[in-house]
C-alpha cells in the first residue's frame, strides 16, 4: 500500500511539473508576444520582460520581434516625370507596434515583408513618376557662393529644385506610414538606396557630360588664346615703343656728334 502511495505521489508530481513547465514562459527586453487558444488570439499582447503564465496545453505561445527591422526592396526601372527611366534602390527599417493586429492581419514577419514589398514599392513608384530627375539626384539647391570661382558658371546653369530627395523619401515614408499603421506596423525610416540610369539613358547621358566638359574646355582654350593675343600685343607694342625711342636718341646723339 505504501510503496502504491508512493508511485501516485510521484505521477503527481510529475503531472504538475509538466503543468508548470506548459504554463509558463519567459520573455526577454527584445521579445514580445499574444497568447493563442485553438488558433485565436486571446487577452492583451504580453509586452514586458519576465516570468509569465498561460493556460497549459490549450493555450500556446507566439513571440514577436519588438526590435526595429529591416525591409530591403528590389531594384526597379521607373519612369520619371520627365520620361527618364531609372533603376531605384530603397530600404527602410520599422517595427512592430502592435502584436495583436499584426497577428491577425499577417500572422508573421514572412507576410509582413511581403506586404511591405508592395506597399514600400507601389508608393515609390508613384512618388518617383510624379518628379523630375533632377529633384531625384539632388537634395538641395547649392549656394554658388560655396563652391570654388571655377565652377561657379556650372552651378549658376543648375535647374533649381523646389523639392529635392529627403524631402521626396519623407513623403513615401509619410503615405506608406499611412497604410501600415493598421497592420500593427510602425515604420521608422525610408532611404533610396541607389538611384542610377538604364543602359540606354546611360550611354545618352554620358555623352551630353563628354560634349559639356568639351565645351568648358574650348572655352578654357578660348579664353586662353584670347590672354595669349593681348599679352603678345603688347610685347610687341611695348618693344615698338623701345625701339622707336632707342632710335630717337641715337639720331639725337648722332645729331650732337655731327655739330661738335
Amino acid at each position: 500500500m505504501t510503496q502504491r502511495t508512493s508511485s501516485i505521489q510521484i505521477i503527481i508530481a510529475v503531472a504538475v511539473l509538466a503543468l508548470i513547465i506548459s504554463a509558463e514562459y519567459r520573455l526577454t527586453e527584445t521579445q514580445q508576444a499574444i497568447i493563442t487558444q485553438f488558433g485565436e488570439p486571446v487577452g492583451e499582447p504580453v509586452t514586458s520582460p519576465g516570468l509569465h503564465f498561460k493556460l497549459p496545453f490549450i493555450q500556446a505561445l507566439i513571440i514577436f520581434d519588438k526590435r526595429f527591422l529591416e525591409w530591403d526592396g528590389s531594384p526597379n526601372q521607373i519612369p520619371t516625370r520627365d520620361k527618364r527611366f531609372i533603376w531605384v534602390d530603397t530600404y527602410a527599417r520599422w517595427r512592430i507596434s502592435d502584436p495583436l493586429i499584426f497577428f491577425q492581419r499577417l500572422r508573421d514577419e514572412r507576410g509582413a515583408q511581403s506586404r511591405l514589398d508592395d506597399i514600400l514599392d507601389g508608393e515609390t513608384r508613384n512618388a518617383v513618376a510624379r518628379h523630375d530627375l533632377i529633384e531625384l539626384v539632388r537634395s538641395t539647391n547649392r549656394d554658388s557662393a560655396d563652391v570654388p570661382t571655377e565652377v561657379e558658371e556650372e552651378v549658376a546653369a543648375l535647374e533649381m529644385i523646389e523639392q529635392g530627395r529627403r524631402d521626396i523619401a519623407a513623403q513615401i515614408l509619410e503615405t506608406a506610414a499611412g497604410r501600415t499603421a493598421d497592420l500593427g506596423i510602425e515604420l521608422l525610416d525610408l532611404r533610396f538606396k541607389r538611384i542610377s540610369y538604364v543602359d540606354e539613358v546611360q550611354q545618352d547621358v554620358f555623352a551630353r557630360m563628354i560634349a559639356e566638359r568639351q565645351r568648358i574646355a574650348e572655352q578654357f582654350r578660348s579664353e586662353g588664346q584670347g590672354e595669349a593675343a593681348r599679352i603678345n600685343g603688347e610685347r610687341e607694342r611695348d618693344l615698338a615703343e623701345i625701339q622707336s625711342e632707342a632710335y630717337r636718341e641715337s639720331e639725337i646723339l648722332r645729331g650732337s656728334a655731327d655739330a661738335d
